[in-house]
């Protein structure tokens, strides 16, 4: 998978770690809010629903829409968990749910529930309860710096409660206000000569929602400047840029004016992992990549990536991916000739 991929972009049905499979049985890290949906909001869900199902009825996968940033998935078979990387996004779910694992934590999220990204981060995806009859419905939304930058610097805009602006991913309860805003974007679709006045303007009103909504202060850390969350997205940008070359952490530290120690502490607030995980995760992400779609045999691929040692190489691989690299991409590839 090319490390500029999101988890939503696809699913390999082909793979199945233990691991996420027995995280599963532990508590979710983001402790859902059981009480039930308001009518209001139940009625709107059936909505986006309909429509969702219109829009991708002759298109299984993710499909980018008309607007620019905005996805919208439909799948029909639940398969292994896929590896990716998640830019920051608001993810949606008008039918089915999905686990995100993030280092050894663990996400769910359902129609009654969205995510938030607001750091490229090596997650670990996995649809759950989608059929034929019932696929799963969905969809992502791009969500650019710039223009939460623009709008925290409105003076209109309300100051923020005080919540933990820690992690770089979170779950919130999904409320009316957000939806219908969702869905007008997407019925934007059945007029696309509204779309270049209209769509702007709907995006900016889907971002001071989840600004203003719950943990809404961890996405305006990543737009404040020299914020910590800043510093920490701007290392994981140099790390991105340069995977395949020796972590030099204090290098990083120094470019992003952080100690090494603060930089240590901050990077696993944000990212739930150290900066050689996060490192580890993009050079694996990569070599798979390598392998099942330009075709590169694994020693080539685990040097391109900057591994020296084979054995290592595949030892990391098999713990992230639940099996060794050639008989990883023959099932792969087996599936895919099926």
């Amino acid at each position: 998978m090319a490390l500029n991929e999101t988890a939503d972009s696809a699913i390999d049905p082909t793979h199945h770690a233990d691991h996420l499979s027995q995280a599963a049985l532990l508590e979710p890290v983001n402790g859902h809010d059981t009480a039930p949906l308001d009518p209001g909001l139940d009625h709107a869900r059936l909505d986006l629903v309909a429509l969702l199902e219109r829009l991708t009825i002759d298109h299984e996968g993710t499909h980018e829409t008309a607007v620019k940033g905005l996805y919208v998935h439909r799948i029909v078979q639940c398969g292994g968990p896929s590896h990716g990387i998640q830019t920051p996004a608001l993810g949606l779910i008008a039918q089915g749910s999905k686990r995100i694992m993030v280092g050894d934590e663990l996400y769910v999220y359902d129609p009654m529930h969205y995510l938030v990204t607001s750091v490229d981060l090596p997650v670990m995806g996995q649809v759950t309860g989608a059929t034929e009859d019932k696929p799963y419905l969905g969809l992502r939304l791009d969500m650019d710096v710039e223009e939460i930058s623009a709008l925290i610097r409105d003076e209109n805009l309300p100051p923020p409660t005080h919540t933990d602006a820690s992690r770089g991913l979170y779950v919130n309860r999904l409320g009316t206000p957000m939806l219908d805003a969702v869905l007008r974007l997407l019925r934007l679709m059945d007029t696309p000569e509204d779309i270049p006045i209209l769509a702007p303007m709907i995006k900016r009103e889907i971002l001071y929602r989840l600004l203003m909504n719950g943990s809404g202060a961890r996405l305006r850390q990543i737009a404040l400047q020299d914020s910590q969350t800043q510093r920490i997205a701007k290392a994981i940008m140099m790390l991105r840029q340069n995977f395949d070359q020796p972590l030099r952490v204090e290098s990083i530290a120094r470019d992003v004016h952080m100690s090494v120690s603060s930089l240590h502490h901050h990077f696993k607030a944000v990212t739930a992992m150290s900066p050689l995980q996060y490192q580890k995760q993009l050079r694996l992400q990569e070599a798979r990549r390598l392998m099942l779609i330009d075709m590169t045999d694994a020693a080539t691929a685990a040097h391109r990536v900057g591994y020296e040692s084979a054995s290592q190489f595949s030892r990391e691989y098999s713990r992230l991916f639940g099996a060794p690299p050639l008989r990883d991409t023959r099932r792969w590839r087996d599936s895919a000739g099926a």
